[in-house]
């Protein structure tokens, strides 16, 4: 893959990006903080934008969304090396963490 096509690969996915994240704001705000990982402001900011506004932040060069599992223990838990018995446990401990890490954001 060129230059080219990863910056293209950036901005499609800049705008899908936006749009699911608006599309998640206007039908819950709450769950959409938790599941976006952004603050209230970002939330306000990111509802009110028309599409041309999302068009033209989409289409620059750096990515917008970000992993928010930036440690080993959530990584462990999503990528089950623990070899833990029950999946749906470790899925479930991994999202508190990442809740709990939303809320010291907030």
């Amino acid at each position: 893959m060129n230059a080219d096509q990863i910056l293209t690969e950036i901005r499609e996915a800049n705008l899908s990006y936006l749009m699911l994240a608006q599309s998640l704001i206007r039908a819950d705000r709450e769950q959409a903080l938790y599941r976006l990982g952004i603050s209230e402001e970002s939330a306000a900011l990111i509802a009110l934008l028309s599409p041309g506004q999302m068009m033209k932040i989409a289409s620059g060069n750096t990515l917008l969304c970000r992993f928010r599992m930036d440690d080993d223990l959530v990584w462990g838990l999503l990528t089950n090396h623990g070899k833990a018995a029950n999946e749906t446990t470790t899925r479930l401990h991994a999202s508190i963490l990442m809740a709990g890490r939303h809320q010291e954001a907030a």
